[in-house]
């Protein structure tokens, strides 16, 4: 996969490296910014996580940061709640957490999204109070998920490696080489093993800036998307906005959302999907996984769900509300990303959405329509955006998978072949 390698030592000096990385290009955290490093699907951010999470908080007070503030969480005490807690607390938002989070950023500050949990979690969790636990989430962190979608504020979703993840990527390790591992495998996927990683980033968001532009320049109305099981049109709404890894904030300051990043992404037409897409790796949501499914969608909304495990779940995730049968965001990915060439499955969906194109399910960003940022929910529907309490992407890219775009006179041309962009070609 790559060459370097790590001792105790060199991990904290890489650690460092990241941390830099996540501060300055992530968050591009500005002086007198504060920061909250929140993970609330999951309660707070896993413990395990505590090296990394003082890395960046030391990172970012060299940045000139205001207060840093850690919202904790622990594995371990989320299973037990799942398990024994009534079932009428489980319907009770996190209003403490969620007011403090609002709190931050409503004064300007900068939110991380730190992911660093055991995609089994809650493998043996009633489907029934995970949908319920994860409704109360989103609900309470509603206004918090908007400013995001509307880019109010800088914010950034990245991952630490712990115990249990890192033994489900590399099962066939021994269990004291599996942490380390994964680290080496994120490093490389942000490319933190670079001799300058944050010059290589620029080189890789202006890449991505030259497929963005040309989509914007081609203005679909539409990709047609076309593979082992998957045959599917996705209508796009007329002032629709390609976008790529890095994003501005509505106070002008220039941040990427997301490391990694290899993906280009857009809006669908809430209304305008038609056709089956078979998922290509699994998807791991609320801490159970979902595996070799498909969906079915007619005049936009899901009519059919197949899966191999975990349907129970992923129908409860559809039925979340009426948004969440429906597209809120389609995103390419060329085969060529790191993390695809890796060949490793990382059952976390900021890695593998980054491996493979990708669709979500739920509330569209609004940002990718052109005024949508000032748009109402009703406007945003109007001009065929989606809102929702989810947003979930799962991957259908492969090596076998085509993808063509839809010009106004209906003619097609090629976008990606084999997985790879040929756009136009």
């Amino acid at each position: 996969m790559n060459e370097l390698q790590l001792d105790e030592g060199a991990l904290q000096e890489t650690l460092e490296k990241y941390a830099d990385l996540i501060v300055r290009v992530g968050l591009n955290l500005q002086p007198g910014q504060p920061l909250i490093i929140q993970n609330y699907r999951h309660g707070g951010v896993n413990l395990q996580a505590a090296p990394l999470v003082r890395a960046i908080t030391a990172a970012a007070y060299r940045a000139g940061a205001g207060d840093v503030h850690v919202v904790w969480g622990d594995d371990e005490i989320q299973r037990m709640r799942f398990a024994e807690a009534e079932k009428e607390s489980l319907t009770r938002p996190p209003e403490l957490e969620a007011a403090f989070t609002q709190r931050i950023v409503d004064e300007g500050g900068a939110l991380l999204t730190l992911m660093a949990n055991d995609p089994d979690l809650l493998a043996e969790a009633d489907p029934e109070r995970v949908s319920t636990v994860q409704r109360a989430v989103m609900e309470a962190f509603s206004d918090v998920r908007e400013k995001v979608t509307r880019n109010e504020v800088n914010w950034l979703v990245a991952a630490a490696a712990v115990p249990a993840w890192a033994a489900r990527v590399f099962p066939d390790l021994p269990p004291d080489e599996q942490q380390m591992a994964l680290w080496v495998a994120l490093f490389h996927a942000c490319r933190v093993d670079q001799t300058d990683p944050i010059a290589a980033w620029e080189e890789h968001l202006r890449r991505l800036e030259r497929a963005r532009d040309h989509l914007n320049a081609r203005s679909y109305r539409a990709l047609h998307f076309s593979g082992p099981g998957t045959d599917l049109r996705v209508g796009l709404p007329e002032g629709h906005i390609w976008a790529s890894g890095a994003a501005t904030s509505s106070n002008g300051i220039r941040f990427t959302p997301n490391l990694p990043t290899e993906e280009v992404f857009t809006l669908p037409h809430r209304e305008r999907v038609e056709g089956t897409v078979t998922a290509t790796r699994p998807l791991s949501y609320g801490g159970r996984l979902i595996r070799d499914f498909s969906l079915t969608f007619e005049a936009g909304r899901v009519t059919d769900i197949r899966a191999g495990q975990g349907e129970a779940v992923l129908r409860q995730l559809v039925e979340m509300d009426e948004g969440a049968s429906r597209l809120g965001e389609v995103a390419l990915v060329p085969g060529s990303s790191p993390i695809y060439q890796s060949g490793l499955l990382f059952y976390n969906t900021l890695y593998d959405e980054n491996a493979a194109s990708h669709l979500a399910l739920g509330r569209a960003y609004k940002v990718n329509l052109q005024g949508g940022a000032a748009m109402s929910d009703e406007a945003f529907a109007e001009h065929g955006g989606n809102s929702s309490l989810a947003h979930v992407d799962f991957m259908i890219g492969s090596p076998e998978l085509d993808v063509d775009g839809e010009m106004e006179d209906g003619t097609l041309e090629p976008v990606m072949r084999e997985g790879e962009f040929v756009l136009g070609s």
